[in-house]
C-alpha cells in the first residue's frame, strides 16, 4: 500500500462534503423508489414533517405510511450497515498496510454464518422458536455472537507476550475460517429443505427485515464502532510506514492494533446479524477512495464510510427494482460488482509482483 502525504484540510472538506450530498440524493432518491412509487414532492414534505420542519401540507396517507413504516428504517439501516463495512475495511487494509484484505479475513462473517446455521438446524431440538420475531431476534444475536468469539479467539491466538502479530492473525482468521465452513457443512448435512432454504437467503444479504426498533439498538453501536475506527486515522498514517517507525513517533501500536480488530469486528457482527452476508463493501471502497483522492487515513477512513453507504444504497435501490414485485437479495448484487473488482485488484497486485 502506498503512503501519500496528508492532503489540505480544505481539500478533505470539500471531498466529504460532496460524498455527503451524493449520499442525500442517493437516499432521496431511494425513498421515491420500490412497489409503491412515490413522488419526489411528497417524499420531500413527509421526510421535512419528520424532522419537524413542516406540518401544514398534508400528503397522501399511504405514501406517509410506507416512508415512515417502511423506506426510512430500511433506508436508514442501509447506510449504517454500508458504512460500517466501508469504514472497517478501510482501517483493517490500513492496519495489515495491503489492499486485498477485507473484514471477512479475521473470521467475523465466518463466525456468525456458523453461528445462524447452527441455531437454525439444531434451535428447535433447544425449543429454541422456529419462526416469529423471536426467532429473528435469536438469529441476531447469535450472529453477533459467533462474529465476536471467532475474534476473541483470533486476537488470543495471534497475541504473544502482549505482541499481536499481524501474520500471525492472518493465519489464525484462515484457520477458523475453514472450521466455521466446516460447521456450515456439517450442519447443512443435518439441515431439512426448510432449514436449507433459510440459511441459503439470509447468506445472500437482506435488508427487508428493517425495524426502528432494531435501529434503536444497532445504530448507536455501528455509529460509536465508525467513530472510534476513524479516530485511529493518525495513528493508521504512522503504520503504513512501519510499525518500528510508528513506534518511534509515539503511537501504542498494539493498542491501536486490538482497538480496530475489536471494533471493526462490533461493527460487522452487527451489521450481518441485522442484514445476513453482505460481501465486497468493505473491500471495494476503500480501495477506490485511495485511487480517487489519496492514501491518507484521514480521509479514506471518513470517505470509506460514506463510500460505503452510496454503494449498499445503490445496490439496494437495484435489488428492489430489477426484478419487481420480487426482491433481489442484496448479496448477489454486491457480490457482482464486487467480484470482478477483486479479480482486477489481483492482477494488479500481481503486476506489481506484490503478491
Amino acid at each position: 500500500m502506498r503512503v501519500s502525504l496528508t492532503i489540505p484540510k480544505s481539500t478533505t472538506a470539500v471531498i466529504l462534503i460532496s460524498l455527503s450530498v451524493l449520499l442525500v440524493v442517493v437516499a432521496l432518491f431511494a425513498l421515491t423508489i420500490g412497489a409503491v412509487t412515490i413522488p419526489f414532492g411528497d417524499v420531500s414534505v413527509i421526510v421535512l414533517q419528520k424532522l419537524g420542519i413542516l406540518s401544514s401540507i398534508e400528503v397522501d396517507g399511504i405514501h406517509e405510511v410506507v416512508i415512515n413504516s417502511i423506506r426510512i428504517p430500511r433506508i436508514l439501516m442501509t447506510m449504517l450497515v454500508g458504512g460500517a463495512l466501508g469504514i472497517s475495511g478501510a482501517a483493517l487494509q490500513g492496519l495489515f498496510r495491503n489492499p486485498l484484505v477485507e473484514p471477512g479475513l479475521i473470521g467475523v462473517s465466518g463466525g456468525s454464518a456458523a453461528a445462524v446455521v447452527l441455531v437454525i438446524v439444531f434451535g428447535a431440538t433447544f425449543m429454541l422458536p422456529t419462526e416469529g420475531w423471536i426467532h429473528d431476534s435469536v438469529l441476531s444475536l447469535s450472529s453477533f455472537i459467533g462474529g465476536i468469539i471467532i475474534t476473541i479467539i483470533v486476537l488470543r491466538l495471534s497475541t504473544l507476550r502482549g505482541k499481536t502479530s499481524i501474520s500471525a492473525m492472518i493465519l489464525v482468521g484462515v484457520a477458523l475460517n475453514a472450521f466455521a465452513g466446516a460447521l456450515i457443512g456439517l450442519s447443512i448435512f443435518y439441515a431439512d429443505e426448510n432449514q436449507l432454504r433459510t440459511f441459503t437467503f439470509w447468506t445472500l444479504g437482506d435488508l427487508g427485515g428493517a425495524t426502528n426498533q432494531k435501529l434503536l439498538i444497532a445504530a448507536p453501536i455501528l455509529i460509536l464502532s465508525s467513530i472510534v475506527l476513524s479516530s485511529f486515522s493518525r495513528n493508521l498514517n504512522a503504520i503504513a510506514m512501519g510499525e518500528a517507525e510508528a513506534f518511534h513517533l509515539g503511537v501504542n501500536v498494539e493498542f491501536t492494533k486490538k482497538m480496530i480488530i475489536i471494533f471493526a469486528a462490533l461493527a460487522v457482527g452487527v451489521s450481518v446479524s441485522l442484514a445476513g452476508m453482505i460481501g465486497f463493501v468493505g473491500l471495494i471502497i476503500p480501495h477506490l477512495i485511495r485511487v480517487l483522492f489519496q492514501s491518507d487515513n484521514k480521509i479514506v477512513l471518513p470517505a470509506s464510510f460514506l463510500g460505503g453507504a452510496i454503494l449498499l444504497l445503490a445496490a439496494d435501490i437495484i435489488a428492489r427494482t430489477i426484478v419487481q414485485p420480487a426482491e433481489l437479495p442484496i448479496g448477489i448484487v454486491t457480490a457482482l460488482l464486487g467480484a470482478p473488482f477483486f479479480i482486477m485488484l489481483l492482477v494488479q497486485a500481481k503486476n506489481k509482483n506484490s503478491i
